[in-house]
């Protein structure tokens, strides 16, 4: 459950452990999940876009395990120092 306890909006194959509500608009929501699908934890982005007041997925991302994480993270630190100049 989110803060405000409105359930994440995700496919009924995917029970959520905890989620972390990233940003919410009255148009735009991004969290942060940790989700359990076919008896497999995962780490989810998605940002949903609001729709005639219906939350439609629009992206989401999945990581899988921590070698994984380690990948990403490591390429996203090469891009954070550049992010910061502007650059």
């Amino acid at each position: 459950m989110t803060e405000n306890n409105e359930p994440f909006p995700v496919d009924e194959t995917i029970h959520v452990v905890d989620g972390r509500t990233i940003y919410k608009t009255q148009k735009w929501w991004c969290a942060v999940l940790l989700a359990n699908t076919f008896g497999h934890d995962k780490i989810m982005i998605y940002q949903w876009l609001s729709k005639d007041g219906k939350w439609t997925r629009k992206q989401k991302f999945t990581v899988n395990s921590v070698k994984d994480w380690n990948s990403i993270r490591t390429a996203i630190d090469e891009f954070i120092p550049k992010l910061e100049k502007g650059v």
